[in-house]
């Protein structure tokens, strides 16, 4: 199965504000860029929503995915466990079900692994996506609608 390296950044401009997703996805000699920007979200919905949308466009099932992302939200989750903790309590209390239910029907058709980068720093991929995630949130002209997004 393919080896696939992905670099994830999501932005708010606002939290909660207009928002966006940046996606930078590497296989073999293949890279594609994914954005989308969204009226009105948080930061954490467009980390977890960018990491969605990466794994959402990858064609096959089974690839062996690395995502590198600067969202200790995101990255901890997974790592630490904490995301399966929160399945089996139903989410009670916490933020973006919807994002991190999908997330999971993703996760497990693949085997990924996720590293924590510094995010602004010299990580040239995880800039890009920087760049990506602020340009559509800045593109009220783009905007759709974060369905999932609920106010506190």
């Amino acid at each position: 199965m393919p080896a696939v390296t992905i670099y994830t950044d999501g932005s708010a401009l606002g939290n909660p504000g207009p928002g966006g997703y940046g996606v930078v996805l590497l296989s073999g000699p293949h890279r594609k860029e994914l954005s989308a920007g969204f009226r009105l979200t948080t930061n954490n919905r467009m980390e977890l929503m960018a990491v969605c949308a990466a794994l959402e466009a990858l064609r096959v099932e089974g690839c062996d995915v690395t995502i590198y992302s600067d969202s200790k939200y995101v990255v901890d989750a997974v790592t630490k466990g904490w995301v399966f903790g929160w399945v089996k309590k139903g989410f009670a209390g916490k933020k973006n079900p919807d994002l991190w239910m999908r997330f999971l029907g993703l996760y497990r058709r693949h085997r990924v692994r996720f590293v924590w980068v510094k995010g602004h720093a010299e990580t040239v991929e995880n800039n890009r996506c920087d760049c990506l995630a602020v340009a559509a949130a800045g593109d009220r002209t783009r905007h759709a609608e974060d369905t999932g997004y609920r106010p506190e």
